[in-house]
């Protein structure tokens, strides 16, 4: 198993699996989150008991059938690290859990794609992935002779369905004629696709918070926000705060008609549940008030440091205006204003920034 410190979710220590593991792959808990899909996946997956749920109702049948038999879903748990590349970490996410399954390892990675189309070569990134989580296990195994088998599992959000193969070994050229002599030297594995396009709302199964979470991800494809499935009254009734909030949040992030939102809100028949997502949309809405208008402020305060500078010494060079246009702390733009106000010069500008 990787080593990891006990991680607290949700108010709970989750326990050390144990010598066996299962295991697939998120982003690390202190690295800063910016994509609302993103925030919404990690934060309602990286509970053990959703991710558990999720992969026994989606795992294929005769596997799930058989990790019925081995692995404690209730000692699955998070552990830290991502293994996406850097330049795919605005369109993926990945989580990693261990639990125990028998007297070996099975690993599952678990990799959620938000991009809009197909990667023909998403086999490929796979296997480099596979071959980080192979070389992760031999440092904390650095006796083990033999590798733990791994079953790579796919989401994607897409709208649309991929029709790449998802079979590594069909990614080589091989001349026609040769494949039976060739198959031997060529490494292969097949992957697990899950894709909301052909993944009903009704489908989706698992924990009342992944279940609500998956079905309002699949509608932000299709921008289908207010379909009953989303606004299941008996499900959002149950969730826990945090993920009835992330829900809302997201939906309203996504610049929906404000009026439908407030209507649908108000058709909710139950009565707690209404009153609990109407205090939660005009929370939600004061913040984002509150965040405009500082946003406005930053705003207004950088042109004005640039307008003043352009007064005094004429046009300001485009590399002193995009520094001025980074800065989005108030305090210091108005401190800039001044300078600015009293620079002598641009170069005396600059020395006081």
């Amino acid at each position: 198993m990787l080593p990891s410190p006990p991680l607290a979710l949700g108010g709970k220590t989750v326990v050390s699996a144990g010598n066996a593991a299962m295991v697939f792959y998120p982003r690390m808990a202190e690295e800063p989150v910016h994509q609302p899909h993103d925030k919404l996946f990690k934060i309602g997956f990286s509970d053990p008991e959703n991710a558990a749920g999720f992969l026994r109702g989606e795992l294929p049948a005769a596997l799930a059938e058989a990790l019925a038999e081995a692995v404690d879903w209730s000692r699955l748990r998070l552990e830290p690290g991502t293994l996406i590349d850097s330049q795919m970490r605005v369109s993926s996410s990945d989580l990693l859990f261990s639990a125990p399954v028998g007297e070996t390892e099975c690993l599952v990675y678990i990799l959620f794609e938000h991009q809009t189309r197909e990667e023909p070569m998403l086999a490929l990134r796979l296997l480099r992935y596979m071959v980080r989580i192979w070389e992760a296990w031999l440092k904390s195994h650095p006796h083990g002779t033999r590798l733990p088998a791994i079953v790579p599992v796919v989401l994607a959000q897409d709208s649309k369905t991929w029709k790449l193969s998802r079979q590594f070994a069909s990614l080589f050229a091989i001349h026609p004629g040769l494949e039976a002599e060739v198959a031997c030297f060529v490494p292969d594995f097949r992957f697990q696709l899950i894709e909301f396009a052909t993944l009903t709302y009704e489908a989706i199964r698992g924990t009342p918070s992944g279940i609500m979470i998956l079905r309002t991800m699949k509608a932000e494809r299709s921008a289908d926000w207010f379909a009953a499935p989303v606004w299941d009254e008996p499900l959002l009734g149950i969730l826990p705060q945090e993920i009835l909030e992330l829900l809302m949040g997201y939906i309203l992030g996504a610049d929906v008609d404000k009026g439908l939102f407030e209507s649908k809100v108000n058709s909710i028949l139950e009565v707690a549940l209404r009153t609990k997502a109407m205090t939660i949309a005009d929370q939600l809405r004061a913040e984002g008030l509150e965040k405009g208008c500082q946003e406005g402020a930053q705003e207004a305060l950088g042109k004005a440091v640039i307008t003043a500078l352009e007064v005094k010494f004429g046009q300001v060079p485009a590399d002193l205006a995009l520094t001025i246009n980074k800065i989005h702390e108030v305090a210091r733009l108005e401190g800039l204003l001044r300078a600015g106000l009293g620079a002598a010069s641009l170069e005396d500008f600059r020395r006081q920034m």
